[in-house]
């Protein structure tokens, strides 16, 4: 529905433009869900229903992935569609002719947090990251209000791989550090029952809030830092998957499993609803930007991206799965 034209695409996923091998490949599967249908988003019908409403993304990269392919496939609909900027928000898109704004607030812990220099760099910590666990970010604190679809995620940077041991998280509850102090996963317990908590009383319930579940990372043969790989033709076949997540192998990508645990254990009895794209998203190993990343030295500096996705491709079918269930809560 789109190509390498669209102004909302991110460089680094513009799949099309940077040459990306096997393009139509990827782009020739189809995910049919059992037992039911999954239509395309027709994007005049949609922002049709949409009129005057408004939908947000926040949380992490992954989320602002999600986000252009929602962009790139309604300006079909509205070819004078603006980017749109405001104070907080990361970017986005307004649709004159409906009257529907579509942004992403970068928050990638969902919770408040910065960086605390030490004066000196004693026994190599070079200061901490100072995370409120009962405060929301400042990108998205006061914009619970303005959408009337909110889609949420976290969790890609809960791990030593942002965060090493030189530059900690450290949590702080009510102004005052947690003790004894938290790991990763119970830090990202604490902050999930705050945020809910905090959006269960903010936001209205006339709101669709949807908590979108993990995106599954590809990397075959190392980390993103070690040499890490995706340059895969097709999807991964059934028996393969449990090989690559299930973290009882402990591999490069158990990460999207584990965390979804974590998360839904969180969400249960909340008004907030799972939008799980993570285990078809897993079948799609072929699916990344991989080293076709639109600048000669990103492979060098950062190594493969086997964890965001090429646009077009399967985020598309993201947009295809919430705007069903958009249709579902807001159509006649």
């Amino acid at each position: 529905m789109y190509d390498e034209t669209c102004p909302f695409h991110r460089n680094a996923w513009n799949c099309l433009r940077n040459r990306r091998e096997k393009m139509g490949m990827i782009n020739s599967w189809k995910w049919v869900p059992e037992n039911c249908n999954l239509n395309q988003i027709d994007p005049f019908g949609f922002l049709g229903m949409m009129r005057n409403k408004n939908i947000g993304f926040i949380g992490d990269s992954l989320n602002e992935n999600f986000l252009v392919a929602f962009l790139c496939i309604l300006r079909v609909a509205d070819n004078g569609a603006k980017k749109w900027k405001k104070k907080g928000a990361w970017r986005g898109a307004y649709f004159p002719k409906f009257n529907v704004t579509v942004a992403y607030h970068r928050a990638v812990l969902l919770a408040k947090y910065q960086w605390q220099p030490k004066e000196s760099d004693q026994d190599g910590l070079k200061g901490i990251y100072r995370v409120d666990v009962d405060v929301p970010a400042d990108e998205w604190v006061q914009i619970t209000k303005f959408y009337d679809v909110l889609v949420l995620n976290t969790g890609h940077w809960w791990g030593p791989h942002k965060f090493p041991k030189e530059t900690p998280l450290v949590f702080y509850h009510n102004g005052r550090p947690i003790l004894p102090s938290l790991d990763f996963q119970d830090g990202l317990k604490v902050v999930l029952k705050s945020m809910i908590s905090y959006i269960e009383k903010e936001v209205p319930n006339t709101r669709l809030k949807l908590w979108r579940m993990q995106s599954p990372r590809h990397f075959f043969g190392g980390e993103w830092n070690q040499n890490g790989s995706c340059l895969f033709d097709e999807p991964l076949e059934e028996p393969q998957l449990d090989l690559w997540f299930d973290p009882v192998n402990n591999g490069v990508n158990k990460e999207a499993r584990e965390l979804n645990q974590v998360i839904d254990e969180a969400l249960r009895g909340s008004n907030i609803q799972k939008l799980d794209l993570s285990h078809l998203s897993e079948y799609r190993a072929d699916a990344h930007p991989a080293i076709w990343l639109g600048k000669k030295d990103a492979v060098a500096v950062w190594g493969q991206d086997c964890m965001h996705w090429c646009l077009p491709g399967l985020p598309d079918t993201w947009v295809d799965i919430l705007s069903e269930l958009i249709r579902y809560n807001f159509g006649d």
